[in-house]
């Protein structure tokens, strides 16, 4: 008997912020490697999730929110890197909330290439108190764009996600695979730590510094089955530098514990995390200061 032929294919996901992106990314490779929280601009960069099942590797992209409302440096490189993403990829997910379509989420839709094979995935579906709008709904959206398919799911809850990964399957193109079977991401550990401890800024200091926070890496050392890690979290006030420490540290102390529990998790390792604020007045809108970084 002849062996099925191998299929690999990179699939993006799409969508305006804070509509499930990489909560389906982390639910989809079985593992956390893109950061989740409720407010819009958590997810920065560009960031690939590996599944391999059979004979089929899917390498998911999970992209920034596509920024509508702020304009900086910043913004504009996130939006340049959901256009990056838009031409080199062989699937789109496009993710939208179930029983909400608004300006937003159009001004990405008219992103998509008018022949690039899209899917549309309603997330929180679970969420739908009254189950007979979706059929409606559903309806509305085929009527927006000539999709693929159309797969309602709850990421959050896995609901329909095999589903999912099935249709998907059928549009990877025939390829060697890119990553070993138990790859789930191409990202460094050290851009990972660094992705965890901001997480933990945005869940804890989201309603007052929501955007002018991202962290650095200055040093990452592995020796044996511990690694050191030092951290600078950068802030674009002088103000904003008290808020993160807290009184009498407190605020800096529960960020960085934190943190360095979620990264022993996800290393399986002990972890040694020592960080530190400091200003950088203007980063966010600074070019060289965002290449610095690592924002491209």
């Amino acid at each position: 008997m002849n062996q099925e032929v191998f299929r690999t294919g990179l699939v993006a996901i799409i969508g305006r912020p804070n509509v499930g992106k990489s909560t389906l990314l982390n639910r989809l490779v079985g593992q956390k490697v893109s950061i989740v929280s409720r407010k819009a601009q958590t997810t920065r960069h560009r960031i690939t999730g590996v599944l391999t099942e059979g004979r089929k590797q899917f390498i998911f992209v999970d992209t920034p929110g596509f920024q509508t409302h702020h304009r900086n440096a910043l913004n504009s490189t996130m939006n340049r890197t959901v256009n990056q993403v838009l031409a080199e990829v062989d699937v789109v997910m496009f993710l939208i909330e179930s029983g909400r379509f608004g300006p937003d989420d159009r001004k990405v839709l008219a992103l998509l290439p008018a022949e690039a094979k899209v899917l549309l995935v309603i997330n929180k579906v679970d969420l739908e108190a009254d189950k007979t709008r979706l059929l409606p709904f559903l309806q509305q959206m085929s009527a927006e764009f000539a999709f693929t398919e159309i797969v309602p799911i709850s990421a959050e809850r896995g609901h329909n996600v095999d589903h999912l990964l099935k249709a998907l399957g059928k549009y990877l193109p025939e390829g060697e695979p890119l990553f070993g079977e138990d790859d789930v991401t191409d990202r460094s550990e050290r851009f990972l730590a660094a992705e965890f401890l901001r997480e933990k800024l945005f869940r804890m200091l989201g309603e007052e510094l929501p955007y002018g926070m991202t962290v650095e890496i200055e040093k990452f050392e592995v020796e044996g089955e511990l690694r050191r890690i030092f951290a600078a979290i950068i802030v674009d006030k002088a103000s904003h530098k008290g808020i993160v420490i807290g009184k009498g540290g407190e605020s800096l102390k529960r960020i960085s514990s934190e943190a360095r529990v979620e990264l022993e998790k996800l290393f399986g390792s002990k972890v040694y995390l020592e960080t530190w604020v400091k200003v950088k007045s203007g980063w966010a809108d600074d070019e060289r200061a965002l290449k610095s970084l690592g924002y491209d």
